[in-house]
């Protein structure tokens, strides 16, 4: 019992960071990607949301008024009436999961706004008591976010398309977009969420972050600085265990000169 209330006082304190008050901070890979999973489900919904919204009949159909026209086409196929409503679409719930989702990419790229979010208690308390921590750089991750709420963004100004039109053409003076029908192609959104889809998929089942893989090469082609690259592998309990036995043996050879003089 006091070991869980010891790693609940540890979350709140620290969250997945193995430091806060650090020059570099580093924070727990294993959470991160506990995190990745649990986000992953806005992912596979919004990913059957467009499905649904792009490849399926527009149209209800009334099964109970078909009535046989008497006709045929051409493929000798028997041609039915029946009543029809066209399919009206509300993505109200759909604009909140990704206005959430955006939230949570932002929320984790410091660490004051790191408290906000309520997956990364979770995620930090569940890696705490099922795997070791891996303490990787905050900035590469900070990075990969930045990519996913900027693919967040996309889909939110395709779901509302009419709401930022207005919010540019009132900024610049100008009519630049259409607020009375939809400017952007289907095939961004739908092609995001599965590029989505599949970063937060390797993410969390692979352990493999492209966005950090992204800022690596732009760091070695020198469009970026990486804070601290030599430290990402640099296994840091190891160090410290290492630190405890060396204090260890200095204080045990002491007591032994103490003890011969």
């Amino acid at each position: 019992m006091s070991n869980l209330l010891n790693d609940i006082s540890d979350v709140f304190k620290n969250l997945w960071f193995r430091d806060t008050k650090e020059d570099v901070i580093f924070l727990n890979d294993a959470a991160v990607r506990i995190r990745a999973g649990m986000l992953l489900f806005i992912s596979i919904y919004m990913s059957f949301t467009l499905w649904n919204a792009f490849f399926v009949s527009h149209w209800v159909v009334d099964g109970n008024t078909a009535v046989d026209s008497g006709d045929m086409d051409w493929d000798n196929n028997i041609i039915y009436s029946v009543q029809a409503i066209k399919r009206v679409y509300d993505w109200t719930f759909q604009t909140n999961l990704l206005w959430y989702g955006l939230f949570e990419m932002l929320a984790g790229m410091t660490v004051f706004t790191s408290r906000f979010s309520p997956t990364i208690y979770i995620a930090a308390f569940l890696a705490k008591r099922t795997a070791k921590p891996i303490w990787k750089p905050l900035l590469p991750k900070r990075f990969a976010w930045s990519i996913g709420a900027t693919i967040i963004a996309t889909c939110l100004i395709f779901f509302n398309p009419d709401v930022f039109a207005n919010w540019v053409n009132t900024l610049t003076g100008h009519e630049l977009l259409p607020t009375d029908r939809q400017y952007m192609s289907y095939y961004i959104p739908l092609s995001l969420v599965w590029v989505c889809l599949g970063f937060m998929w390797m993410e969390a089942v692979l352990g493999f972050c492209v966005g950090c893989k992204v800022h690596a090469l732009l760091v070695k082609v020198g469009v970026l600085k990486d804070a601290c690259e030599a430290c990402n592998n640099i296994d840091w309990d190891e160090i410290a265990r290492k630190n405890q036995e060396r204090l260890a043996k200095e204080a045990a050879q002491n007591n032994k000169e103490q003890h011969a003089s």
